[in-house]
């Protein structure tokens, strides 16, 4: 019988908590930037206790809403929901309580923050519907995790607001689009038999990979501007060469014919690019 820890921990699990880096790098560079320099403990400490609480409430969430799709496709049949491992009234609950925390914490921020909390949750809930509407649902979701770096800058600066964050959340929307679009691929058969929303599914294997394409480039170019916006030193530049490399390799390695790279495209490299931007930034503000 599960404790109410290992249930705890089974849908820290399920939700991938350890992804929370894709975007936490990005919460901190908007902190960093907007403190020109480094922020305070307390604003870093509750910056990342909402992000990663946001973060659990759009996953358990999203988990809850997909269920019935879950439960019939192959790739999904052995996630804790489906198995019955975790209940939807255990995740339900947790949802709640991320929620709460996610508050408390904006709440800890300032008043800004505590005022743009309900909005935030309600982004990222919309998410999990939007595949059942259109294949933009991709960029959506990166909208959603673009937010990270304007989050960041309203916890340090909340009376002011420049490009700066903007071209961030650009950056981010374009970056988490492309790499949502490759992990689709997986499911381009099944979103076909069920009348779900994938720029794979409605557009095609070529058309997709070339949507992805183009949001790379997109991503490159707007943290490029970011850079200019916030006159990082020339460090920055040389960190936005390498992450464009990375960029095209993670493009070279998604064959639609051929998803053995999938993890490495998705998971690796994306989880490496993140932590170097924020380097990046840290290195154009301190030399």
């Amino acid at each position: 019988m599960n404790t109410p820890f290992g249930t705890f921990s089974n849908i820290c699990r399920m939700v991938k908590i350890e992804h929370s880096i894709f975007a936490l790098p990005y919460a901190w560079a908007g902190l960093c930037l907007a403190s020109k320099g480094w922020p305070t403990w307390e604003q870093f400490i509750f910056l990342t206790i909402a992000m990663v609480a946001i973060r659990s409430v759009a996953m358990a969430f999203n988990r809850i809403a997909d269920l019935p799709y879950d439960k019939v496709n192959p790739r999904t049949k052995n996630r804790p929901l489906v198995t019955g491992v975790i209940s939807v009234r255990q995740t339900t609950y947790f949802c709640i309580f991320m929620s709460f925390v996610f508050i408390l914490a904006c709440a800890a921020i300032n008043s800004l923050c505590l005022a743009l909390a309900i909005p935030a949750l309600l982004i990222v809930a919309i998410y999990s519907f939007l595949k059942r509407i259109t294949p933009l649902c991709h960029f959506w979701l990166g909208g959603s995790l673009g937010l990270a770096p304007i989050a960041g800058w309203i916890t340090a600066s909340p009376s002011s607001m420049t490009l700066t964050p903007l071209l961030f959340f650009f950056a981010v929307t374009f970056w988490v689009g492309a790499f949502d679009i490759y992990y689709a691929f997986q499911d381009i058969d099944f979103d076909r038999e069920y009348g779900l929303h994938s720029a794979p599914a409605d557009f095609g294997q070529d058309a997709a990979l070339a949507v992805a394409g183009f949001a790379h480039c997109m991503t490159a170019i707007f943290l490029f501007l970011a850079g200019i916006e916030a006159h990082l030193s020339v460090w920055w530049y040389i960190i936005c060469c390498m992450i464009s490399i990375m960029l095209f390799i993670e493009h070279k390695l998604m064959l639609p014919k051929d998803l053995r790279n999938i993890q490495t495209a998705f998971f690796t490299l994306n989880g490496i690019i993140s932590p170097v931007m924020l380097l990046g930034v840290l290195l154009g503000i301190f030399f």
